[in-house]
């Protein structure tokens, strides 16, 4: 087997654990339903992943990394003024959930059922938020001095901005069959929802 096809095989592998452990949850997750489900053996899933725990880690590993350079990134773009990093982070970020609606719920059921695995959590999802957050509070003090925008804080920022969006896809499932025509169409409904949450936050921001 050449080099692309190895990875070849560990990509399919990666993605047939993505969706058993988004499903399942960690617990309920299976090896040999992963390695059916990726067409390998069980020792050959092995052999790339020694252990649950591993090929896990890996999938948490590469669904921060994506989190962080699509969708904090934008805090971070200097040539952007505060406002419009602020805009495109909300965009950026709804975007990410909504092309991974059971990652949240699957976070919090973690977090919830298996405190132990909140150190890994919290050392990922952390470590973005720090590097994000380090000098972005100045930048905010300083567009506030002159006048762009509301003096807000970072921290705060985030929490809202997460709450607006996260809050979307995890409160889907029942709130669908509530709320009638408003989400009978999911892509309308998705934009509409993002729109609403842009406005909201920028509401909080902009200089009034």
């Amino acid at each position: 087997m050449d080099n692309q096809e190895r990875q070849n095989k560990e990509q399919e592998i990666l993605e047939a654990a993505e969706q058993e452990f988004l499903t399942k949850g960690y617990d309920g997750a299976r090896t040999t339903s992963i390695a059916k489900a990726a067409g390998v053996t069980h020792a050959m899933l092995h052999y790339y992943f020694r252990t649950k725990e591993q090929l896990f880690e890996r999938i948490v590993d590469e669904k921060f990394r994506v989190m962080s350079r699509s969708t904090l990134a934008a805090f971070g773009d200097p040539s952007l003024p505060m406002v419009e990093r602020v805009r495109c982070g909300v965009i950026n970020h709804f975007d990410f959930v909504s092309r991974n609606p059971l990652l949240p719920r699957f976070i919090i059921n973690e977090i919830v059922s298996r405190p132990e695995r909140y150190g890994v959590l919290h050392a990922r999802i952390g470590a973005i938020i720090d590097n994000v957050y380090r000098g972005l509070q100045a930048d905010i003090d300083a567009a506030a001095e002159r006048g762009e925008m509301e003096r807000v804080d970072a921290k705060m920022l985030f929490i809202s901005i997460m709450s607006l969006n996260i809050f979307t896809f995890i409160a889907y499932p029942f709130m669908k069959p509530l709320m009638g025509e408003l989400m009978a169409d999911d892509a309308k409904f998705l934009e509409a929802r993002k729109a609403e949450n842009i406005e909201t936050i920028m509401r909080r921001i902009k200089k009034q």
